[in-house]
């Protein structure tokens, strides 16, 4: 079933049932795939190992799982309540809302600052997502077997050093990504997550078994959960919280978009909880996977950004087997990626439909040509530009590439304020009686959610806020 048109003029009068229709998840189970497969990406299998190992191990982790509790899930609840109750795309959800309850208009930036975040974060995460599709082919062909480290670093600057190579791996994946959305809700993201998530899991596990046999499952499991409180800084109590925030696709307008396709005999927080379980879970199953497999190899676990694409891939050219289970991994990280792009751009997608009157074919087009486009400038920022500094003359800013301008201003600025309004929305705006009826839980359990998304969620995405600006 694809998502039809819904017209402008019901905003303010047809708010409950509004997205019945529409096109609909099929099932809890639906939704929790695709919730799932937008958390689950090169968040949790690039960027939450390496940011551990940055930042000391198990305390880390101890912190980022408390994080995911007080900030996340809360978050999550939110958005995805916002977005069942308007029962559009995120900008009119919003718009939606605030009309029915008398509440003012300008809330309605809040859908335009996620479903904005969203579309630069996929213009270089498209990018990224190239990388993993070629690392399939160099690590299948057994280029790495045997390589050195300046080798296997020869490799990787090498693909970022020809704008022609990156340009037609990032097309290939935003095709991938555009091919899916096209097809709407039940056709497109249901069907594909049914079949990418499970299979996800399945090769995860896999090479959690084949980090098995490294001879270092022990070590890596107890850097991960034994903690040290002496490695742990102010500044990685911050990365965590910001990470907790980042991995669950909060402030990207991801959950309002989905929430608006959520029946209303689906509870919202226990799907919010499944969900950010199932992506903590992926995520402590990819460190897992990857430190044993480092520390096997004598590698650094802090390694940073190039864990992936170059201390992994120096880790399985030395191993039995390594071409193998590393052309495995980087497939694994393909699912991931290609997850999260499709819930990046449907934000956009469903806004076209409503806003622009567009079918959902042309839709996706349109706002998918766009961010290849864009996605370009991230390209030839890493090659031909690389010595292009847009912003140097601010000081935080001087030396930064568009690709890393992309990335910050998404990352430190757009996600957190994003998340930032829909804390304050939610916990000092919205009708109380509102959001008691969408998310139906105990007395108890609401007050509880109220007191967290109205005093604690706030101040701590606050602090991240102001502290990734400073």
């Amino acid at each position: 079933m694809s998502v039809t048109q819904s017209g402008s003029a019901t905003y303010s009068g047809e708010l409950e049932g509004s997205n019945a229709k529409r096109g609909l998840w099929s099932s809890r189970l639906a939704f929790i795939l695709a919730a799932t497969g937008s958390a689950v990406g090169l968040g949790n299998i690039w960027k939450f190992p390496y940011v551990t190992g940055e930042n000391g191990g198990g305390a880390f982790v101890l912190v980022y799982l408390l994080c995911i509790a007080i900030v996340g899930i809360p978050i999550m609840m939110a958005e995805v309540m916002i977005g069942r109750r308007g029962g559009h795309s995120p900008v009119n959800s919003l718009r939606a809302i605030t009309q029915r309850d008398g509440l003012k208009p300008a809330w309605k930036l809040i859908g335009a600052v996620g479903v904005l975040a969203g579309f630069l974060i996929l213009s270089f995460y498209s990018v990224i997502g190239g990388w993993a599709i070629s690392y399939v082919g160099t690590t299948a062909s057994g280029q790495l077997a045997g390589q050195s480290a300046d080798a296997v670093g020869a490799i990787f600057s090498g693909l970022l050093s020809s704008p022609a190579t990156l340009l037609a791996w990032h097309t290939l994946f935003m095709a991938l990504v555009m091919v899916v959305v096209a097809r709407g809700v039940r056709a497109g993201l249901e069907r594909a997550v049914s079949i990418l998530m499970p299979a996800l899991f399945v090769l995860l596990l896999i090479v959690v078994g084949y980090a098995m046999t490294t001879g270092y499952f022990g070590q890596a499991a107890a850097f991960l959960f034994q903690p040290d409180f002496s490695k742990l800084t102010t500044s990685g109590i911050l990365v965590a919280l910001g990470h907790a925030f980042f991995t669950l696709s909060l402030g990207m307008a991801v959950m309002m978009a989905y929430g608006s396709y959520l029946p209303k005999n689906i509870s919202i927080a226990k799907t919010s909880i499944t969900v950010s379980v199932i992506d903590t879970g992926v995520a402590l199953l990819a460190g897992l996977a990857i430190f044993p497999i480092v520390f096997a190899n004598g590698l650094e676990p802090g390694a940073g950004p190039g864990l992936i694409f170059q201390t992994l891939p120096l880790a399985f050219g030395q191993m039995p087997m390594g071409s193998l289970f590393g052309t495995l991994f980087f497939v694994l990280l393909i699912f991931a990626a290609w997850t999260s792009g499709i819930s990046l751009l449907e934000p956009i997608v469903e806004w076209l439909e409503e806003k622009k009157g567009m079918n959902r074919v042309v839709s996706t087009l349109g706002a998918g040509f766009v961010c290849w486009a864009l996605g370009i400038a991230s390209i030839l920022s890493l090659n031909l530009w690389a010595d292009f500094d847009p912003l140097g003359f601010v000081p935080m800013l001087e030396g930064k590439t568009i690709f890393d301008l992309l990335d910050f201003f998404t990352a430190n600025i757009l996600l957190p304020l994003g998340g930032l309004l829909v804390a304050l929305f939610a916990g000092w705006v919205m009708s109380r009686k509102a959001m008691e009826n969408e998310l139906a839980l105990s007395p108890a359990m609401f007050n509880l959610w109220f007191v967290i998304v109205r005093f604690v969620t706030p101040v701590a995405v606050a602090v991240v806020f102001i502290y990734n600006l400073l």
